[in-house]
């Protein structure tokens, strides 16, 4: 095979090359002690060309001290052959007194029989302008991540008031605005959900109806706002003598329910009579006594919740028809 021969190339030549390929080489004798930079490195600095001593020491002096012993780590690393490269960037000192980052690239071109460097040549680049557009991309994202960060905040707040005030819409929608207590619309779904539960588990399921005596004398007498005051009074009592899961409604007008999930007809008959006397002896209008007539019924296996609300009903008005004040059904 014929061998190709390449042309010498000469320092000038060299010099010339790397000075178009890079801001500034470098060209260290570690044998003498003695460091060539181009003019391009000075220029790069705003330096005046030449205007340091040729020694490694000018190369310290410039790097900035928060990054001297890093620097010093890398190089010393790559030249007692514990890293395989040279290349590291830093802040170096500038004549204007500020500083300038740059990216050291170097390589040992000749080592000495011991190990030990014997010239190493290497290059400048002046990189301010890359760190500059990172620190601004990461100042951007910092930025948009403290604006995505409080969007959230806030969309998780706004999720909070909203959800309080689909609570509070739901809650008035199945809510009587004057007792507090659970309104009709609220009581004929839950009395079709109990009477399939009731019928799956084969549970007993008891309805309470009652109408309050001579209530319309109240109103013509004293006015509405007596009148609601003795509902609310009634509403308080059926609340506080029934349980969590038992539900008490305003059917309308003067006229209440009380649904009682897994109780048999003769619980919600000593209920029902409990509430009565407590109506009868704990609501006083002036003048006016205020009584009620009850009416209870037991769900019957296979029976309709409409026919269960009939019956109950139906044990209501025979009350009144016996003299009022007083429970029937059975």
């Amino acid at each position: 095979m014929k061998q190709v021969v390449l042309p010498e190339i000469s320092s000038e030549y060299l010099a010339t090359t790397l000075e178009l390929i890079s801001d500034g080489i470098w060209d260290w004798n570690a044998n003498t002690g003695y460091v060539y930079r181009s003019p391009g490195w000075y220029t790069m600095l705003g330096y005046d060309i030449n205007a340091f001593e040729n020694t490694v020491f000018t190369w310290e002096s410039v790097i900035h001290p928060d990054d001297f012993e890093r620097v010093m780590a890398h190089f010393d690393a790559y030249i007692t052959h514990k890293s395989d490269a040279y290349n590291i960037q830093y802040r170096c000192h500038t004549k204007n007194d500020d500083y300038l980052w740059v990216e050291d690239r170097g390589k040992v071109v000749e080592w000495n029989d011991d190990g030990t460097v014997g010239r190493m040549i290497g290059a400048h680049r002046d990189i301010s302008s890359d760190i500059s557009v990172k620190e601004n991309d990461q100042q951007i994202n910092k930025e948009l991540k403290d604006i995505v960060e409080s969007r959230t905040s806030e969309l998780i707040e706004v999720n909070k008031q909203l959800s309080h005030k689909v609570c509070q819409v739901e809650h008035l929608a199945i809510t009587d605005s004057l007792t507090s207590l659970s309104n009709r619309y609220q009581f004929e779904k839950q009395l079709e959900t109990e009477c399939a539960r009731a019928e799956r588990f084969k549970e007993p399921l008891s309805l309470v109806i009652l109408d309050l005596d001579n209530f319309k004398p109240v109103n013509d007498r004293y006015g509405h706002s007596m009148g609601d005051l003795v509902l609310i009074d009634v509403a308080k009592i059926i609340s506080s003598n029934t349980r969590e899961v038992d539900l008490g409604a305003r059917w309308g007008g003067d006229e209440f329910v009380i649904l009682l999930p897994n109780t048999p007809l003769e619980k919600a008959r000593i209920l029902a009579e409990k509430i009565r006397k407590l109506i009868d002896t704990g609501i006083a209008c002036k003048e006016v006594s205020v009584t009620a007539s009850i009416g209870v019924a037991q769900l019957d296996e296979g029976e309709k919740p409409m026919r269960l609300t009939t019956r109950a009903d139906k044990a209501l008005y025979e009350s009144k028809s016996l003299g009022r004040n007083r429970v029937t059904g059975g």
